[in-house]
């Protein structure tokens, strides 16, 4: 947690007036117990109306500057609270941003997600409370005792006992709380991953009907988080009632002490009066004390929880050469050397658990290549290792013959457009959306673009055509309609590298082929890589790669591959026959 400290340097100005103005208020409370002694010594006892309203005014006008301090203060706490976490969000998402997608396959969405939200909302009421009380509370409490003092020492002493006493009880509960919140924090977890998943599948979950064992599952979850919150909050709930029989009790003793002092004449009854409200001071302010001090250690929790995304070390390492130019190609645009991946980062000596093993392959410039295979064969675990979304565990890719670690991410990605395998369409008009690949993009290009990816028709029939808003995660698309936008989106850059993985998939064999005809009739003649499970999609390629549980078993053009590889003829007649 310390070490987030550092957003807050921006805000350090506010992070000395928060607190300071906070003590200002706190003299200001301070005072008015000895006012008010002396209305009653000297006002009441005098029968002195003037002192009287004159005090009482002295009264209001402490009041309403307390008041404006303590707002004044607000302002500041919030201000640098609020400034904080900004900063806080800001670092976390860059970060998250740079992370490869084996980091956060490995952290989890859920995890990210909880960290960025409610994580964050707690650790900025823990800054807030914390410039507010942190110097408040012991303050007025120790002010309240030196006053005590000043005024009676043996009642001084009795403050002091009444404070040791309330200060264990207060303490007491707060450190068996404190890892109690942790667990509850972690339970909350659970049910957050849990609501999520259910929301984002909640058209599976109608599907198969599952409704009531989703259901189970949540109030089991939820049960769980409940009584676990249940028992915390008993055992906090004692706090209050207890506090407030200690300090009644040592209120009751002032009373009784202090009549006798009164009897004897070495007190005033203002002076009780006074004695008895620094009292009541001292309860509320270690309440205070002791509700912000649970506050800060869930925060710190927190912060410790955020603060461990950001240690994460990013799994690849940019390279640092900005230009995919061909200086050093040998005429192979892709080529893949002894690729092995594991998504574990070591290679399994007995091959089960690697997504690839071994593959080489080389591809030239303006080929189409088809990649097929069965399911899970490694068919996306190959073609992500060519705009490096993983890193190869053994061997090397090579873009333009240097291997693609050498590259700056920005630079690598520029040169190879993927539609991956589940279309994603942002919030945003369809012209925001396709202007992914190509920010400097004219409505002519875009609706080139358009035209190339069979989608011309799904504009068209669209209100506002570009202007037309696409809905979050594209909900008012169909899914033939959110792929064909998604490849029109990579074409405007008119990459030198395609790969399709498997974004054919929501459409018609017309429209598929369609599609297949215009790219290849590019003028620029990109190298291609389609992956799909139709042969249709891939038979006409200049080069086809077999998958077979992460081995290359067939490589070669389709009519070869028809006399010599025996998965690509079971799928060819599963499909054909």
């Amino acid at each position: 947690m310390r070490k987030l400290l550092i957003y807050i340097r921006d805000y350090k100005l506010e992070s000395i007036l928060g607190p300071l103005f906070k003590l200002l208020e706190a003299c200001m409370d301070l005072i008015v117990p000895l006012v008010m002694a002396y209305i009653i010594d000297k006002g009441i006892g005098g029968n002195d109306k003037g002192l009287i309203v004159r005090l009482c005014l002295l009264l209001v006008g402490l009041g309403f500057v307390g008041l404006t301090f303590s707002i004044t203060a607000q302002f500041f706490a919030a201000k640098a609270s609020v400034g904080f976490i900004k900063q806080v969000k800001h670092a976390v998402f860059a970060h998250i941003q740079r992370l490869s997608f084996l980091d956060i396959d490995r952290v989890g969405s859920n995890t990210l997600i909880t960290r960025l939200t409610s994580d964050m909302n707690q650790i900025q009421t823990g800054v807030n409370l914390t410039l507010r009380l942190f110097l408040r509370s012991p303050f007025i409490v120790a002010g309240a005792v030196v006053m005590a003092f000043t005024i009676d020492v043996e009642i001084g002493i009795l403050f002091v006992i009444t404070i040791i006493i309330l200060s264990a009880v207060i303490f007491g509960v707060m450190y068996w709380c404190i890892p109690k919140y942790r667990d509850v924090q972690s339970a909350l977890d659970k049910v957050l991953g849990k609501t999520r998943e259910n929301l984002t599948g909640v058209r599976v979950i109608r599907a198969f009907c599952k409704e009531d064992e989703e259901i189970r599952d949540f109030e089991k979850s939820n049960k769980f988080l409940t009584d676990l919150s249940k028992r915390v909050g008993t055992v906090s709930s004692l706090m209050n009632p207890l506090t407030y029989v200690i300090v009644n009790i040592g209120i009751a003793t002032l009373i009784y002490k202090g009549a006798i002092r009164v009897e004897a004449g070495a007190l005033t009854q203002g002076q009780i009066v006074a004695l008895y409200n620094y009292m009541s001071q001292i309860l509320v302010e270690l309440v205070k004390f002791a509700t912000m001090f649970l506050n800060i250690t869930r925060s710190v929790a927190c912060g410790n929880r955020v603060q461990s995304i950001l240690d994460i070390e990013p799994g690849m390492k940019e390279g640092d050469i900005t230009t995919t130019d061909s200086d050093k190609m040998d005429g192979n645009i892709v080529e893949f050397s002894n690729v092995s991946l594991n998504y574990n980062g070591k290679l399994s000596p007995d091959s089960e658990e690697n997504a690839l093993n071994n593959i080489n392959f080389t591809v030239k410039k303006g080929e189409t290549v088809g990649i097929i295979g069965g399911t899970g064969s490694g068919k996306t675990s190959l073609i992500s290792l060519i705009p490096r979304f993983y890193d190869v565990s053994e061997g090397e890719v090579r873009v333009k013959g240097r291997n693609v670690t050498a590259y700056s991410f920005k630079e690598l990605r520029k040169t190879v457009a993927v539609v991956l395998q589940k279309a994603s369409l942002f919030k945003g008009s369809i012209r925001d959306n396709i202007k992914w690949g190509n920010e400097n993009a004219t409505d002519e290009e875009i609706m080139e673009a358009v035209r190339l990816a069979c989608a011309e028709d799904v504009v068209n029939s669209k209100e506002g055509k570009l202007d037309f808003v696409i809905e979050q995660e594209g909900r008012n698309l169909s899914g033939g309609q959110k792929q064909r936008l998604s490849i029109a989106r990579a074409l405007v850059g008119k990459p030198e590298i395609l790969i399709l993985d498997d974004s054919s998939s929501a459409l018609d064999y017309a429209t598929d082929l369609a599609l297949r005809k215009g790219i290849n009739a590019l003028e620029y003649k990109p190298t291609v890589f389609i992956v799909s499970q139709r042969t249709s999609s891939i038979m006409q390629a200049d080069k086809i790669v077999v998958l077979d549980d992460g081995v290359l078993v067939g490589l070669g053009k389709h009519e070869n591959l028809l006399k010599s590889c025996e998965v690509y003829i079971e799928i060819y007649n599963s499909q054909y026959k």
